[in-house]
């Protein structure tokens, strides 16, 4: 069990770490909008694919369906109420680099709320991982991608603000290192309560769809090429379609 714990440790760490990922591309060269809307339809091609074919799937066959739409709801409704409470900024890539002092305050309110978004990405690991290995690896793999458009959204104002390149990393740095602490408080709870391994997949699925469907297909529009998110999309379901296809 405490070689599980570090896996879930590892992979919750890797997957918050992409979000300084974000932070440094935005300091080595600011990302396009194509780019970055492809990205988001990678992740959310997967996500989709993951949480209904695996996730929900294997909650529903080792439970029941209310077991696990009662997993679903709750999943996605504390990221709804998070992100209702504590509403984050998305990001644009069109910023302008001109020195404003409440962009610094723009950038901070954002980590801030990414941060406790990242408290439940970190749970969906844990918990995919508990279940199935792969499944918490592939978990990682889609926050992963999600998070570097997340990191751009943190560094981007604060880098415009006139703060130093090293100041914009550090904050979307730290912010996704909340991820393992969620991944933490998981892994130690089912240590005690490992009958609701199935509540907590489907939860994880609620988790991964809440994103999809209110972060990244509707920020990845905001700035045109579409065709370049539907194309993301595509790509994605079709390596997770594969993937999934490998670990059965």
């Amino acid at each position: 069990m405490a070689t599980n714990l570090i896996n879930i440790l590892f992979l919750s760490t890797l997957a918050g770490l992409a979000t300084g990922l974000g932070g440094l591309i935005v300091i080595i060269r600011k990302p396009g909008e194509k780019l970055l809307g492809f990205l988001m339809g990678l992740a959310a091609g997967i996500m989709i694919v993951l949480s209904f074919l695996q996730l929900m799937f294997q909650a529903i066959k080792i439970s029941n369906l209310l077991f696990a739409a009662s997993g679903f709801v709750t999943g996605s409704l504390i990221l709804f109420f998070l992100d209702f409470l504590l509403p984050h900024q998305h990001f644009s890539v069109s910023e302008k680099g001109i020195i404003d002092p409440r962009m610094f305050k723009s950038g901070l309110l954002i980590a801030i709320g990414i941060s406790l978004h990242n408290l439940p990405e970190g749970i969906a690991v844990a918990l995919g991982y508990s279940y199935v290995p792969e499944i918490g690896v592939l978990i990682a793999i889609a926050i992963a991608l999600h998070n570097i458009p997340e990191g751009v959204a943190i560094a981007l104002p604060v880098h415009t603000s006139g703060a130093s390149k090293w100041t914009a990393f550090r904050l979307a740095l730290f912010s996704g290192l909340i991820e393992p602490l969620g991944a933490l408080i998981a892994a130690m709870f089912l240590l005690t309560f490992r009958n609701i391994v199935p509540f907590g997949l489907a939860f994880a699925a609620g988790v991964m769809v809440f994103i999809t469907l209110d972060e990244l297909i509707p920020v990845a529009h905001e700035h045109g090429h579409e065709h370049f998110t539907s194309l993301g999309v595509i790509i994605g379901c079709i390596c997770m379609l594969v993937l999934l296809g490998a670990i059965q």
